[in-house]
């Protein structure tokens, strides 16, 4: 079997995402994730508790994956009290961990508030550590949470961007509050498709939820679902036995 890799793929992955704050709870949801057929796993490593955050218990969360790829975040977290720099560097260990695909935040080294910071300094940095990244055999996904509705213009100008910048993947989460909303965002996925030339992940909170379930038919690259829904979890991803269903029974 070949190196694992989200770049290659004949479907969106079903992506588990697994959070939790001890190891034991992260691998209990990992186990459940391989039984449901999930195909990837997504480690969001800033929610275990610090003691937990150090290449040991990484290695051994990674090695659960079986082979599989995964997806890791280590995002900002005030109770951590790690500023970027701190992060990056767990970014870094995590892909010497052998984590397939490392999550650096388009804000990272300068916060903004539609998390794609525009200091040319901190760009500067991002694209040393994506090439640091790159060096240690991992891939690169760069998010920008938006958390806002916003215009296809502004969306693909975030892409395009993050591409510019480097990334593998482009990861981008906007809003939709209503129907005209859901549809315009379903219309960008065809346009990032269009104009992007790099898999990209396109997604949106709020009250409509269609886009996170048919996205993938438009172009996004892989699903972001979980096993169950517990106290850890982000209740805007949904179960992965529901997408399972949804997917697999799309015409690709």
């Amino acid at each position: 079997m070949g190196k694992a890799t989200f770049m290659k793929y004949d479907k969106p992955t079903l992506t588990v995402m697994v959070q939790g704050n001890t190891p034991e709870h992260v691998l209990k949801l990992m186990e459940k994730g391989h039984a449901l057929g999930g195909e990837a796993f997504g480690i969001q490593t800033e929610g275990l508790k610090l003691e937990y955050q150090n290449p040991d218990v990484y290695r051994r969360l990674i090695d659960a994956a079986k082979g599989l790829p995964t997806y890791v975040t280590n995002y900002r977290r005030e109770e951590n009290g790690f500023d970027d720099d701190t992060l990056a560097q767990g970014l870094l260990t995590l892909a010497d961990c052998g984590a397939t695909l490392c999550d650096v935040m388009g804000d990272m080294f300068c916060r903004h508030p539609e998390e794609l910071t525009e200091d040319a300094a901190a760009i500067e940095k991002q694209m040393r550590l994506i090439d640091a990244i790159h060096e240690k055999g991992a891939q690169v996904l760069m998010s920008s949470h938006v958390l806002k509705y916003t215009s296809a213009e502004r969306v693909l100008e975030i892409g395009l961007e993050q591409q510019r910048r480097g990334a593998d993947i482009v990861k981008i989460v906007t809003y939709a509050d209503n129907r005209e909303q859901e549809l315009e965002n379903l219309r960008i996925c065809h346009l990032l498709k269009e104009k992007l030339s790099v898999p990209f992940l396109f997604l949106a909170g709020g009250e409509c939820t269609l886009h996170r379930r048919l996205g993938g038919s438009l172009g996004c690259c892989m699903y972001l679902c979980v096993a169950e829904h517990d106290e850890f979890s982000t209740k805007t991803q949904p179960l992965l036995s529901k997408m399972k269903a949804i997917r697999d029974n799309l015409e690709w």
